[in-house]
This record gives structure tokens, C-alpha cells and sequence, in this order.
């Protein structure tokens, strides 16, 4: 079961995120997410969403926001 969901997740999350590159931007995660640009920097600054900070600015791998999007189907639980 976990595999299926696993496999299914990622294949919706391809589909979603294929005109984006490897590594984001904040902008991008407000696109993809619908949400604002403070919700974005408060996901980002909790640590929800992992990232990278480089200077002032964030760069957030795409498997970070797979992991957000799908937690029970990267950690491996039903």
C-alpha cells in the first residue's frame, strides 16, 4: 500500500511540478501552493518546508515540497 501511494503522489506531483526547475524560489511555492507571500516566508522560516538560505534569499529543493505536500508518502506511513 505504501509503495502504491508513494508511486501515485509522486506521479501527481510530477504532473504538478513539471514546469519547474530541481531547486525554487518563494515565488514558485506561492504559485504552487495558491498562497501569499507571508504564508510562504512563515512555512519557510518555521522550517516546515525545508530550505536553504542563501544571504537574504531561500532556494527550497523540489523533494522539500513533495515531502510538504505528501508527508505520509515520503516517511513511508499509511
Amino acid at each position: 500500500m505504501c509503495l502504491y501511494i508513494t508511486r501515485r503522489c509522486t506521479m501527481m506531483s510530477d504532473n504538478i511540478l513539471n514546469n519547474y526547475d530541481e531547486v525554487l524560489i518563494p515565488k514558485d511555492l506561492e504559485s504552487i501552493l495558491h498562497v501569499g507571500r507571508s504564508t510562504v516566508y512563515r512555512l519557510l522560516g518555521e522550517g516546515t518546508i525545508k530550505s536553504i538560505k542563501i544571504g537574504n534569499s531561500y532556494r527550497i529543493p523540489k523533494m522539500s515540497l513533495v515531502e510538504f505536500m505528501y508527508p505520509n508518502a515520503t516517511t513511508g506511513k499509511e
